[in-house]
C-alpha cells in the first residue's frame, strides 16, 4: 500500500495539491457568488450572503462528520492488515447510511424552514427576500452538497484524490461561469448565482460518481454486523472536523447579530467579505489536514510512527507558510478584497481596512488549529481533538464576542478570533507534543 511504503514527502505533496487544489476552487466559487452578487446587488446581496453562510457551513459540516470520520477508520483498518478490506468496507457502507439520513434531514429543514432558519442566522426584513431568493434554486439539491464532501473524503483515502480534485474543479468551473452569466447574463440577480451553485454541486457528485466503475476502486458496499455501533464510531472520531464548519456557523450568527447591534450593516457588509477571505484560509488548513490524514490514519494502525513524525514535519511546514501568507496579504492590502467582493460606498472602504486588518490577525494560527484537529483524529485522540474544535469554534470564541464589545467598546468585537486563536495553539502545541512522543518509534521504510 502507497501510504505505508511510499516515499513521505512526494506521497504528501502529491496529496496536498490534491486537497488543496479542492479546497481552493471550492474557495474560488465561494468567492465570485459573493463577488458577483455584491456587484449587482451591492452591499445588501453581501450582506445577505453572509446571514446564509451558516446553512452551508452546516451542511458542508454534516458531509463532513461522515467523510472523515469514516475514512480515518477505513484507513486505520487497512494499515492493520491488509485482510481488513472487507471489514473496512463495513465503515464506508455505514458512512453511506448516515449520510444518507443526515441528507434527508438536511433537505427537509431547509425546504421547510427556510424562512425560519435565515432569520435565526441574522437576516432581517431587508436582507430576507434576497436570501431566500438566493436558497430557493439549492432547496432542490441539498443532498449532493452532504454526497460530495463524504465521496471526496473517501476517494481520497481509497488512493484516488485527482478525481476528487476534478470533480470540485468542474464543478467550480461551471458555478463562476454560471453566476456571471445566469447574475448578469440573465439579469437573474441573486437567484441565478444559487442556481449556478446548485448546478456545480450536482456536476462534482456525478464526476466523483465515476470512481466506481474505474479499476482503481477498492470501495465496496458491505453490510455492517451492527450499523448503529459503527455509526456512532463514525460519529465521534468525525466530530471534531464535523464541529469546525458547524462553529463556524454558531461564529456567523453571533457575529451578525453583535455587528447589527453595536456596528450596523456598513460593518455587517464588511463581515461578509472576512467570512470569505476566512474560508479561503479555513480551506488551506483542511486541505493539510485531508492531505496528511490518510497516511497518518493509515500508519497509525499499522505502528509506523517515525513516518507519521516525518508526515507532522511536512504539515506543520505547510500551516506555518499559509499562515504568514495570508495574514500579510489581509494587513497589506485590506480594501483589495473589498473590491473584490463588491462595489463599495465611501463609508464602507472607510471603515473596512481596520475591522479586517484587526479580524485577520487570527490568520496567522489558524491553519495550525485547524490542522491539530485532523491530526489528533487520525492518531485515535478524538478527545483532544474535540476540546481543540469546541473551545476555538464556539466555547471560547463565543463567550469573547458577546462579552467584549460590551466591555471594550464595539470595535474590540474584531479582536475576538485572534484572542481565542492564540490561546487554543498553547493547548494544542501540548497536546501534539504528548501524542507525538507517545508514537512508537521504528526504522521507517520508504523515506
Amino acid at each position: 500500500m502507497e501510504f505505508l511504503t511510499g516515499k513521505i514527502k512526494p506521497m504528501y505533496f502529491k496529496y496536498l495539491r490534491a486537497a488543496f487544489g479542492s479546497a481552493l476552487i471550492s474557495s474560488i466559487y465561494g468567492a465570485v457568488d459573493m463577488a458577483v452578487v455584491g456587484q449587482y446587488q451591492g452591499p445588501d446581496g453581501t450582506a445577505a450572503l453572509a446571514v446564509v453562510s451558516p446553512v452551508w457551513n452546516v451542511i458542508y459540516s454534516l458531509g463532513l462528520l461522515m467523510g472523515i470520520g469514516g475514512s480515518v477508520l477505513f484507513s486505520a483498518l487497512r494499515g492493520q492488515s491488509e485482510g481488513n478490506q472487507e471489514k473496512s468496507n463495513e465503515y464506508f457502507t455505514a458512512s453511506l447510511i448516515g449520510v444518507s439520513v443526515l441528507a434527508a434531514v438536511s433537505w427537509l429543514a431547509v425546504a421547510i424552514f427556510d424562512r425560519q432558519l435565515l432569520l435565526l442566522f441574522g437576516a432581517e426584513e431587508t436582507l430576507l427576500p434576497l436570501a431566500r431568493r438566493y436558497l430557493f434554486p439549492v432547496k432542490f439539491v441539498i443532498p449532493s452538497f452532504l454526497f460530495s464532501q463524504m465521496l471526496a473524503a473517501f476517494l481520497r483515502n481509497d488512493g484516488n484524490p485527482g478525481l476528487a480534485t476534478k470533480a470540485v474543479l468542474f464543478g467550480g468551473i461551471f458555478n463562476i461561469f454560471g453566476d456571471v452569466f445566469f447574475v448578469f447574463g440573465l439579469n437573474m440577480g441573486i437567484l441565478g448565482a444559487g442556481l449556478a451553485t446548485a448546478i456545480g454541486s450536482v456536476i462534482s457528485l456525478l464526476l466523483m460518481l465515476t470512481h466506481f466503475a474505474g479499476s482503481r476502486n477498492t470501495l465496496r458496499l458491505r453490510m455492517p454486523e451492527r450499523p448503529i455501533s459503527m455509526i456512532k464510531s463514525i460519529c465521534v472520531t468525525g466530530f471534531s472536523t464535523f464541529f469546525i464548519d458547524v462553529a463556524m456557523g454558531i461564529l456567523t450568527v453571533l457575529f451578525n447579530r453583535q455587528i447589527l447591534t453595536y456596528l450596523g450593516t456598513e460593518a455587517l457588509s464588511v463581515y461578509g467579505i472576512i467570512i470569505n477571505v476566512s474560508t479561503f484560509v479555513q480551506c488551506c488548513a483542511y486541505s493539510i489536514g485531508q492531505a496528511s490524514q490518510p497516511i497518518i490514519s493509515t500508519n497509525y494502525g499499522a505502528g509506523n510512527g517515525d513516518r507519521i513524525r516525518q508526515t507532522l514535519r511536512y504539515a506543520l511546514g505547510t500551516a506555518a507558510v499559509f499562515g504568514v501568507i495570508w495574514t500579510a496579504a489581509v494587513q497589506l492590502v485590506p480594501n483589495l478584497f473589498v473590491r473584490i467582493f463588491m462595489t463599495p460606498t465611501e463609508e464602507i472602504l472607510a471603515i473596512a481596512p481596520a475591522i479586517i486588518r484587526c479580524y485577520g490577525i487570527s490568520f496567522l494560527l489558524l491553519p495550525l488549529n485547524i490542522f491539530s484537529t485532523y491530526y489528533f483524529q487520525a492518531v485515535m485522540k478524538p478527545a483532544a481533538s474535540f476540546v481543540v474544535s469546541v473551545v476555538r469554534g464556539a466555547l471560547l470564541s463565543g463567550i469573547l464576542i458577546l462579552l467584549l464589545p460590551a466591555a471594550a467598546g464595539a470595535d474590540a468585537l474584531w479582536f475576538a478570533m485572534p484572542i481565542t486563536e492564540a490561546i487554543v495553539v498553547i493547548y494544542v502545541a501540548v497536546m501534539m507534543a504528548k501524542y507525538t512522543r507517545e508514537l512508537p518509534r521504528e526504522a521507517a521504510v520508504g523515506r
